[in-house]
């Protein structure tokens, strides 16, 4: 497809300096009309900032959706189901948001009849890969502009360059501006960029935005109770909530007890090495949670198949295979696991920890307290039997020693 061929683009337009910058940069290099989709995720105040500049622009189709509760309900809380983690620590917050932000520009194009997207994503970052991925699965034949891989704009003194040749208006943040890239949903926010490319440097106490520090964090402690049904959370407190509720909430408790800070090194799926750093404390509660109440209610094999699985399920989701075959297959073992991860859970948050202070389901709990008793059993566990089960599952090893082979 020529650039002639394109009829109409729908932009991810945030209303800041790059993807302004992009919207008048394809009406000059496509001569064709944009249309500007603004998704609210619960990144903050500037979703309705960023009607009035793409009018300011001469837009006429703006899209500013309200994607908070969809984007909790079907996309994080299906993650959470299966305990994930990216390379041991990284609870993808910007990863998860992506599959549900390129859904929505497929469904805008259909909407408008426009045969081509936009977004304003780097060539050397992951979320390129994400939204791309994700658009071609929903819609095999889409035309995707990358303007970062196109373009010769390749610092901020070029883009406002631009914007001032063109007219642009930028807002001009008064007093010192953040040093560092942020990126924001209901799940957490991230930090790249300044002091943190030195991965030697420890980050300045003032970056925080949704934390405050453990050592400043009160000195009492705060209990919650939270209610699992089908391993979701429903109700925190006694108090039933909806999930973007939820998962709003447990930031405010976690961030004011400094819960969910983290500082790493994560291996981007294009290749390279990334710092970054991430507030994720409504995310950290809800790990916790979720764990404490699987050890009560799942089999001992279905918890360990799953452990086993998460790793794989994790790399999806960071690499962008969100709408794959692979994903989906994973997603429905998941969810079957979770029928009977029912009940509550009282954690204890104190100065960034977070730690499980009692768990309870009624009836699918597995926990059986006749057998696990260090008193009498009442002969409902006879230990004699343990011999043979021992010898048993020795039996490969014994038959190697006397062959004479070492242990390895």
């Amino acid at each position: 497809m020529s650039k002639s061929d394109v009829n109409k683009v729908v932009l991810a337009y945030s209303g800041g300096l790059d993807t302004s910058v992009i919207l008048k940069w394809l009406q000059d290099q496509y001569d064709c009309e944009v249309v500007t989709f603004t998704a609210d995720i619960g990144q903050g105040d500037e979703v309705e900032p960023a009607r009035k500049k793409a009018a300011a622009l001469g837009i006429r189709e703006i899209y500013i959706d309200d994607l908070r509760e969809e984007f909790v309900r079907d996309f994080v809380y299906p993650m959470f189901r299966a305990n994930t983690v990216y390379e041991g620590e990284y609870l993808l917050g910007t990863s998860i948001a992506r599959p549900l932000i390129a859904k929505r520009l497929i469904e805008i194009a259909n909407e408008t009849g426009s045969n081509s997207i936009s977004h304003g994503a780097t060539g050397k970052g992951n979320d390129q890969v994400r939204f791309e991925l994700g658009a071609y699965a929903l819609r095999p034949d889409i035309r995707i502009i990358a303007p970062w891989r196109e373009w010769d704009l390749n610092s901020r003194e070029a883009l406002l360059a631009y914007a001032e040749s063109r007219g642009i208006p930028v807002e001009m943040k008064r007093g010192k501006s953040s040093p560092y890239s942020m990126d924001a949903n209901l799940l957490h926010i991230s930090y790249e960029g300044g002091i943190l490319e030195d991965p030697w440097a420890e980050p300045e106490e003032s970056m925080w935005r949704w934390s405050v520090s453990p050592e400043e964090a009160s000195d009492i402690p705060t209990y919650l109770e939270l209610t699992f049904r089908s391993g979701d959370i429903v109700e925190v407190d006694g108090q039933a909530l909806s999930p973007a509720e939820t998962l709003a909430l447990l930031n405010k408790i976690g961030g004011v007890n400094g819960i969910g800070r983290l500082d790493i090194v994560e291996n981007r799926y294009v290749g390279m090495k990334s710092r970054g750093c991430y507030e994720t404390p409504g995310g950290t509660i809800m790990l916790k949670a979720h764990r404490a109440i699987e050890s009560l209610t799942l089999d001992r094999e279905v918890a360990h198949l799953k452990d086993e699985m998460m790793p794989r399920y994790a790399s999806l989701i960071y690499n962008g295979y969100w709408w794959s075959p692979e994903r989906k297959m994973l997603q429905e073992m998941i969810n079957a696991s979770q029928a009977n991860v029912n009940g509550k859970v009282r954690l204890k948050l104190y100065k960034g920890n977070v730690t499980v202070a009692g768990r309870y389901s009624d009836s699918d709990s597995l926990f059986d307290e006749a057998i696990a008793t260090f008193e009498d059993d009442q002969g409902a566990y006879n230990q004699q039997d343990a011999e043979g089960f021992i010898k048993l599952n020795a039996l490969r090893m014994r038959i190697a020693s006397r062959k004479g082979r070492k242990a390895d």
